[in-house]
C-alpha cells in the first residue's frame, strides 16, 4: 500500500486569521461568582485565549509534532494519517493506539517514546514497541468519512486494514481509551487472530454494552451502583454527548466558526474529566492545552469528530448471548475517570487478565499519567510477547 510521509505545516494565513478571529470575540455575560458552575469559566477563557492570540507559538509545537515520523496512507478510500515509531528493542511488539475525544494523536505523544525505548527510560529493551497511532476518520489529518455509518466497529475494520496490509504487520495488540478503548475492544473481538492482546483505560463506553439478558447472572450490588452513577453522570455531564449524539450537525456551526467557542468547548472537559482538582493548568500546560484545540482548529475537523458520536449512537455495538472479548485484556482504571465499573463488570465481556486501579490521574491516561500508563501496559504485554 502507498505510504506517503507527511509533515504538519498550517499555512500562515491559516494562523493569521485564527488570531484575528480571536481578537474579534463577542464575549457572553456569566453569573457574578458562578466559576466554573455554568460551565467554562469567562474569567479563565478570556485569558487562555489572550494566550492563544498574543503569545501560544505553535510553529514550536509543530516542530515538536514534526520530531516524530507521521505519515498519510489510504485504507478502504479514506487517507489516514498516523504516526509509526519504530521500537528500538531486539523484538519489538506492534502496538496501535487510539485516541478519543476531545483527544487527538498529540496525547499519545509522551508515551510514544516511553514506549519505544523502554531503556532509556530505566526499562528493559526487551519491552519495546513498534508504535502505531492513527487520527481517526474524521479528526485531525485523517479524511472524514463522506457517507453514514463510521462508528467505532467501522474504525476498528481500518485499523485491522492499517496495521496487516498497509503496515504488514500480521500480529499485534491494542490500546486505547474513551472512544479509543472502544476501538480497541472492537478489535479484540473481531480480530482474535490479528490482535494478540488488547489494554483500555474505560470498560462498556456508550457503543459496547454487556449482555445482560437470559442466562446472565443478576447483578451485583456494585454493578447496580455502576449503573446508577452512569445515570446521575449524564444527568449532570452529559449534556456534550447527548447533543453531539443526536445534531451534530447544528453545534458544528459555531465551532467551526469561533476558535473562542471551540476552546471554551473542549478546555472544559480537559477540566472536569483530568485530575486536576479544578486548576487544570495543574495537569496540563497553555501549551499542551492550546495545541489540541488548534489541532482540530486549523484541520477543520471538530464537525467530523463529534460526528462519531451520532453514528455510533445510531449504530451501537452491543454484545449479544454468548458474545465475549475472548482474546486476554488489561484494564487500567483512573480514578478521575468518567466511569468506574467494578471487575464483575467486565469481566461480563472481557477476557480480563490484569486489573489496575491507578492511584492518581483522570481521562486523559497518555497525557496525565504516562509513566504509569507505560508501566502498566508493559507489564501486561510482557506475558503475550
Amino acid at each position: 500500500m502507498d505510504i506517503t510521509p507527511f509533515q504538519v505545516h498550517i499555512p500562515d494565513s491559516v494562523l493569521d486569521d485564527l488570531r484575528e478571529r480571536l481578537a474579534r470575540t463577542r464575549w457572553p455575560d456569566e453569573i457574578p461568582g458562578s466559576d466554573w458552575g455554568y460551565g467554562s469559566n469567562l474569567a479563565y477563557v478570556k485569558e487562555l485565549v489572550e494566550y492563544w492570540r498574543t503569545t501560544f507559538d505553535w510553529r514550536k509545537q509543530e516542530e515538536f509534532l514534526n520530531s516524530f515520523d507521521h505519515f498519510r496512507t489510504n485504507v478502504d478510500g479514506l487517507g489516514i494519517h498516523f504516526i509509526q515509531a519504530k521500537g528500538k528493542g531486539p523484538n519489538p511488539l506492534p502496538l496501535v493506539i487510539t485516541h478519543g475525544w476531545p483527544s487527538t494523536f498529540f496525547e499519545m505523544l509522551k508515551v510514544i517514546p516511553r514506549l519505544t525505548d523502554p531503556a532509556a527510560y530505566g526499562g528493559d529493551p526487551a519491552d519495546s514497541f513498534d508504535v502505531v497511532v492513527p487520527s481517526m476518520p474524521g479528526y485531525g489529518f485523517s479524511d472524514a468519512a463522506q457517507e453514514p455509518g463510521m462508528n467505532t466497529a467501522r474504525i476498528a475494520d481500518l485499523w485491522a486494514k492499517l496495521m496487516t496490509e498497509n503496515l504488514g504487520y500480521q500480529r499485534f495488540v491494542a490500546q486505547g481509551g474513551d472512544w479509543g478503548a472502544s476501538v480497541t475492544a472492537r478489535l479484540g473481538y473481531a480480530y482474535p487472530q490479528q490482535v494478540a492482546g488488547i489494554h483500555v483505560t474505560a470498560v462498556s463506553a456508550a457503543t459496547m454494552s454487556p449482555h445482560l439478558g437470559d442466562g446472565t447472572r443478576p447483578l451485583s450490588e456494585r454493578e447496580q451502583a455502576l449503573i446508577e452513577e452512569r445515570a446521575q453522570w449524564r444527568e449532570a455531564e452529559g449534556g456534550y454527548s447527548h447533543i453531539q449524539g443526536t445534531k451534530p450537525q447544528t453545534l458544528s456551526y459555531g465551532l467551526n466558526d469561533s476558535p473562542t467557542g471551540l476552546a471554551a468547548w473542549i478546555v472544559e472537559k480537559f477540566r472536569t474529566w483530568s485530575d486536576c482538582g479544578g486548576d487544570v493548568e495543574s495537569r496540563f500546560t497553555r501549551d499542551e492545552l492550546l495545541t489540541n484545540i488548534t489541532l482540530y482548529w486549523a484541520t477543520n475537523s471538530i464537525g467530523s469528530s463529534v460526528r462519531l458520536y451520532y453514528e455510533s449512537q445510531h449504530n451501537p455495538w452491543a454484545l449479544g448471548a454468548g458474545d465475549r472479548i475472548s482474546v486476554p485484556c488489561a484494564v487500567a482504571l483512573f480514578p478521575v475517570d468518567l466511569s468506574h465499573p467494578p471487575r464483575e463488570w467486565a469481566e461480563r465481556s472481557y477476557n480480563v487478565q490484569r486489573w489496575t486501579e491507578m492511584p492518581r490521574g483522570g481521562h486523559f491516561a497518555a497525557l496525565e499519567e504516562p509513566d504509569l500508563l507505560v508501566d502498566d501496559m508493559g507489564e501486561f504485554f510482557r506475558a503475550i510477547r
